[in-house]
């Protein structure tokens, strides 16, 4: 007996079969190479989304709205996405939160982007992207977000951009109409600074549920401007009961482990982290020449900026993605010498080793197949 093909599968597996065909008179490309010029949004072979709109959330970070093209998949609140741009004739590579929930109905997401003194990319989105440019994206990943059966009562602690993934959180239950008893405390310099503070607010009022406390760490007492458990006893005096979920700076992060590690619940505390945290570099830390084999290029480097940093400032775009040693993207060989790990002070110094050029650094001359 037959097994009917579902309506909804019938006409993917039909465009799967002449894409395949089409595919044998485009080589060496691929028919999806050409429909990228007419629409870019309709490609296979990479996914892209359009801008459809751009809002200013504070003097430094915006939001961009983003209709993605074919193959998007839902996201879990709290998921983030590679997004890759262009800028001054160099293809860029960064990680960003998804700040929107997955229950919109018009097929969109967003990004909500802190610019950063010094960063290429974020600069370039939150002053020049513009309503219409299409982005290449990746697809939702990452482990923090809310699990299906959802804590009784969650507690968020954020900082900065490290609103993003609660934001999503928070959205999406408002919408599943199931937001729990919910407490959430945020740290930003000034009231004006703190991303998505009109609806965070207006949530405040609105929602019985959720209660919001805002940390102004530039107008606070100076024993109150920064996490200490005094502070979280005070805001939060059943934190003991509940989930947390944390995404800031790593100072925040740093302190909510020692505390959640002191009361014997660092299974409960739940940490999304938007740089790597690094190991103090030793005071007799050198560097060396590294030499990129691949790109046939030496470079001097000390021993403190990471090798892919080293690499774009030579002028090489290596692939990369979350620059903090977690998707694995920028992995290369060592053919000779030493790097050390910055996460851990670690040496490599193996031949034949995997490098993650983004938490490594020179420790003397070395070699790598870039």
């Amino acid at each position: 007996m037959t097994t009917p093909v579902p309506e909804s599968k019938a006409p993917r597996r039909w465009l799967t079969r002449l894409s395949a065909i089409s595919d044998m008179f485009a080589f060496p490309l691929r028919t999806s190479h050409y429909v990228e010029l007419v629409n870019p949004l309709w490609t296979t072979h990479r996914m892209h989304a359009r801008v459809v709109d751009v809002w200013d959330e504070t003097r430094d970070a915006r939001t961009i709205t983003l209709k993605p093209g074919a193959n998007w998949r839902l996201h879990r609140p709290g998921q983030h996405i590679r997004v890759g741009i262009p800028v001054d004739g160099r293809h860029y590579t960064r990680t960003y939160t998804i700040s929107s929930p997955p229950e919109r109905d018009d097929g969109c997401f967003t990004i909500t982007v802190k610019k950063i003194d010094g960063g290429r990319l974020s600069h370039h989105i939150v002053r020049n992207l513009k309503v219409g440019d299409f982005i290449p994206v990746g697809l939702p990943q990452g482990e923090f977000y809310l699990p299906d059966a959802s804590p009784v009562q969650p507690l968020f602690i954020t900082a900065g951009s490290g609103i993003t993934p609660a934001m999503s959180m928070v959205r999406s239950l408002i919408d599943q109409e199931r937001l729990p008893d919910t407490v959430h405390i945020h740290y930003a310099p000034h009231e004006f600074d703190t991303i998505f503070g009109r609806e965070l607010r207006r949530l405040d009022q609105e929602q019985r549920h959720y209660h919001l406390h805002e940390v102004h760490t530039r107008h606070a007492p100076e024993d109150e401007s920064h996490f200490t458990e005094a502070q979280l006893e005070r805001l939060c005096p059943d934190w003991r009961q509940r989930d947390c979920y944390a995404c800031g700076p790593p100072a925040l992060l740093a302190a909510l482990e020692e505390t959640w590690e002191r009361a014997g619940l660092s299974s409960r505390l739940h940490i999304e982290r938007f740089r790597a945290d690094f190991a103090p570099i030793p005071d007799d830390a050198v560097g060396g020449k590294v030499r990129f084999a691949g790109s046939d290029l030496d470079v001097d480097a000390n021993g403190e900026t990471n090798l892919l940093r080293v690499a774009e400032d030579a002028g090489l775009n290596p692939p990369h993605g979350c620059r903090m040693g977690i998707c694995h993207t920028c992995n290369t060989t060592l053919q000779s010498g030493c790097v050390r790990d910055l996460r851990s002070g670690d040496f490599i110094n193996e031949p034949g080793a995997i490098v993650q050029v983004c938490v490594c650094a020179a420790a003397g001359d070395c070699e790598l197949a870039l």
